[in-house]
């Protein structure tokens, strides 16, 4: 590192990325800054540079030997940094150790016979919290919180009427239980049931917003939020503004010709059916059949595709909704949590795919909700929006929600 790159650095002050220390800490003061920031996105420890941004340099003999031991005995599991030391002035240098984003996540400082999970909150670092904690887990690999109990559910919080013909006929399935102990086996080792530790089998996350009887009922974020506006923001009272809740798959049954009927909407049948007044107008011309087709203000298959995206990646440790915002100029669908492990937008619009609920994209793929290849936002959204009015879906992902818009055909 340059000497005017380091003094850029101080000169901006402590962030997210950057903390400033004395070389005189204790191990498991360091230890401590080490973890909060390879949890979060990496960044950079400086030492020898005072809280308020003065340099007063290093003092400690043998440092890097020193900062190499906290890394062993401190940190786990063991991350590699790479240490420089900056000459300021002839006898004042700053050690910089650098932090890439962990992989291994959620990192812990052990000390004193304690492993403490810590996060970086801004210019501090402060121990992670129980949601926290978990996001860690699943961004590491180590978690998928789909298959996490949902509390009071049993069997019976499940349509088998709906597993029956999933296991029957979506995927061939030659053995369909026929009584409610089956069931539980079965459905415990296909993950949509879970043991709660307390001696209860129970649905599993994934288990009941697939295939449950009201899932809102034990898990308050199921469902999508929908509201409706004659503005361009939600200032004024919504047109409407209703929470739909269901299992994401419908139900159907064979007719005698062999075909299927559909006996009960799912989440994604209900959705369409509630917005389709709002994101469509009547031809003015009247076909042979004497009806009227519609224009869609949107693709249908964009609307339909970002939704599925939501409910597909959302984080399901956040206690809200997805919320889908119909303005009189575009459509936003706000799917909760940041990114899964290391997605980002860019990633997104090339084709990367990294389900964060793979159970759940599963069944989706299997009744052929989602896109076999798990690729729509590239190969759908972005070119049907380029088609129908030239524009493209913005994104704007954040560390609470992902927001997708869609811009309304006319609208400027």
């Amino acid at each position: 590192m340059l000497k005017s790159e380091l003094l850029e650095i101080i000169a901006n002050g402590e962030n997210s990325g950057v903390e400033f220390k004395r070389d005189d800490i204790r191990p498991e003061q360091l230890g401590k800054e080490i973890v909060a920031l390879a949890n979060l996105m990496g960044g950079r420890i400086l030492l020898g540079v005072e809280d308020d941004g003065s340099i007063t340099g290093l003092h400690r003999d043998n440092l890097q030997e020193w900062v190499l031991n906290v890394f062993r005995d401190k940190v786990h599991p063991q991350l590699i940094p790479f240490y420089e030391e900056v000459v300021v002035e002839s006898d004042l240098r700053v050690a910089v150790i650098t932090l890439s984003q962990g992989v291994s996540k959620p990192y812990v400082l052990r000390h004193n016979n304690r492993e403490d999970t810590y996060i970086r909150l801004g210019d501090r670092s402060e121990l992670a919290t129980r949601e926290q904690q978990i996001r860690l887990f699943e961004s590491g690999g180590l978690l998928h919180v789909e298959v996490l109990p949902v509390a009071g559910t049993s069997i019976a919080s499940l349509d088998l009427d709906r597993l029956e013909y999933y296991l029957r006929r979506v995927i061939s399935d030659p053995e369909v239980p026929s009584n409610d102990d089956e069931w539980i086996e079965r459905l415990t080792g296909m993950g949509l049931m879970v043991a709660d530790g307390i001696g209860n089998t129970v649905c599993s996350i994934a288990g009941l917003l697939c295939f449950g009887i009201n899932p809102r009922r034990f898990l308050r974020q199921a469902g999508i939020r929908v509201m409706v506006f004659d503005s361009d923001d939600k200032e004024y009272q919504a047109v409407l503004d209703r929470h739909l809740d269901g299992p994401l798959v419908a139900r159907w049954q064979e007719d005698d010709t062999g075909g299927k009927q559909l006996v009960d909407e799912g989440l994604i049948e209900k959705f369409v059916a509630t917005i389709l007044a709002f994101v469509t107008s009547e031809d003015s011309e009247i076909d042979d059949g004497l009806r009227r087709d519609k224009d869609w203000h949107y693709p249908k298959e964009a609307i339909r595709e970002t939704v599925l995206n939501a409910l597909a990646h959302r984080d399901w440790t956040r206690s809200v909704e997805i919320e889908v915002s119909i303005f009189f100029n575009r459509l936003e669908v706000i799917s909760p949590g940041r990114l899964q492990n290391s997605m980002t937008v860019t990633k997104m619009k090339a084709g990367q795919r990294s389900p964060r609920n793979p159970l759940i994209m599963d069944i989706l793929r299997d009744y052929g909700y989602v896109d076999s290849r798990g690729m729509g936002i590239r190969t759908k959204v972005i070119p049907l929006m380029r088609k129908l009015n030239n524009t493209e879906p913005v994104f704007d992902a954040t560390d609470d929600y992902l927001k997708t818009v869609l811009l309304k055909q006319g609208a400027e």
